[in-house]
């Protein structure tokens, strides 16, 4: 938690005090307004749009594209506005676009502290998107050892098979040659056993 620290000090240079009329204006308008500001990294919008205590509803409003402002922000590497958001209560496990969560995004980008901050805010560790994919098959497929470390640390499964190719993270590691390492972290880490 001392990593989101500093990116929650740094992101806390956003300050505003929200106007009146913002603060008198519905949940969907003040959404809205708030994923945009997120968007064009304008701290002042984004806190005249949250006002003094941000509700659930406006920190997890969706785009057009049915992502919300913490998936932008994973997506754009950004740690000063993910670390903010967490800090302020963005839900860690809400899916955007495709079903990815914040998490399947940041372990497919390699962004490593995001990684690990959701794990420690309570991301899913085996969530996945419509296709099935965890985000410990999306590190696996992006050759992401240390970001498949932390996921396994964290009891990520890998023998967990998606849907679209019906391969678990263990399967996609066997079939790349190229990253015997991260084989070796998962066959470290033994099979479940079947349940019955």
């Amino acid at each position: 938690m001392k990593k989101l620290s500093f990116a929650i000090l740094a992101a806390g240079t956003f300050i505003a005090v929200a106007s009146p009329a913002a603060a008198q204006l519905g949940a969907g308008y003040q959404g809205t307004a708030f994923v945009e500001a997120v968007k064009n990294r304008d701290g002042e919008k984004a806190q005249a749009a949250m006002g003094d205590n941000p509700s659930p509803a406006i920190l997890n409003a969706r785009d057009g594209d049915n992502n919300t402002a913490l998936i932008i922000s994973v997506a754009r590497r950004d740690p000063e506005w993910t670390g903010f958001l967490l800090n302020k209560g963005a839900d860690p496990n809400l899916a955007g676009k495709g079903g990815d969560t914040p998490l399947i995004i940041a372990a497919r980008l390699g962004f490593d502290e995001a990684v690990g901050w959701l794990l420690d805010m309570g991301a899913k560790v085996d969530a996945t998107n419509k296709m099935g994919e965890t985000a410990l098959i999306a590190a696996v497929q992006q050759r992401q050892t240390p970001i498949v470390r932390d996921l396994l640390d964290h009891g990520a499964d890998p023998d967990k098979t998606d849907t679209a190719a019906g391969y678990s993270a263990r399967d996609y590691a066997q079939r790349d040659t190229r990253s015997r390492d991260i084989l070796q972290l998962i066959n470290a880490k033994k099979p479940k056993p079947a349940s019955h």
